[in-house]
């Protein structure tokens, strides 16, 4: 029984309960809906990194989606590190998580569009701040393609690997100063001859390339 109440099926019932009894209860008060920047004026150049192509979100995946802004890009690298082949960034921003609106996992919604995942884990990517962020990277594959991804959510000074945490903080947030707000980032890289050390090089390059300037686009 014990072994039961600490399965993540368990967690995230209960997570997902007191999530709903916080909403209920900040509910009596008008939700503090902080305004961002919009995420379509985050610079085309990102350190070494330049913007190569906008990307297209299509009506249906964001009427799935509900979020209050989209940044889909596709950058390449000038550097000669080995980052020729590019990098995708999608952003999904929310400000506010009630009436079911909420980020969708990429470990959902990759093998819905015909990626299988291979293996997947969490890392530590050095950003310049006093401590590194913890992100999730995930392999997929389609067909014979095989890419990297590193994904996060970012509440605030947040950034938040596991799903569960990231709902607690939502919790936090939703009892505390009334918001709700978060964003999804995720980072796709493919993997060329199947180095995936040199693809999580490039992803985690990319990464520290943005991490700073995306922060000033969202919510403090």
């Amino acid at each position: 029984m014990l072994k039961f109440l600490k399965s993540p099926a368990m967690l995230a019932a209960t997570g997902l309960i007191v999530l709903q009894g916080a909403m209920i209860h900040s509910a009596v008060r008008p939700e503090a809906i902080p305004v961002g920047r919009s995420l379509s004026l985050l610079p085309s150049t990102l350190g070494s990194w330049k913007l190569a192509q906008e990307g297209v979100v299509d009506q249906e995946t964001r009427d799935i989606l509900k979020a209050d802004d989209l940044l889909n890009r596709f950058y390449v690298s000038n550097a000669g590190t080995g980052d020729a082949a590019g990098a995708n960034l999608f952003v999904a921003a929310f400000r506010s998580q009630r009436n079911g609106k909420a980020p969708h996992s990429p470990k959902n919604c990759l093998p819905g569009s015909g990626w299988t995942p291979l293996n997947s884990g969490i890392i530590s990517v050095d950003v310049g701040r006093a401590e590194p962020i913890r992100v999730n990277r995930y392999i997929v594959a389609h067909g014979d393609d095989r890419s990297l991804v590193l994904y996060w959510y970012q509440s605030r000074d947040r950034a938040i690997a596991s799903e569960y945490k990231a709902k607690f903080w939502v919790v936090v947030d939703a009892m505390r100063l009334n918001r709700t707000d978060t964003a999804l980032v995720r980072v796709v890289v493919p993997i060329v001859n199947r180095d995936e050390d040199a693809a999580t090089k490039s992803a985690t390059n990319f990464v520290r390339s943005f991490y700073g300037t995306l922060r000033e686009y969202l919510p403090s």
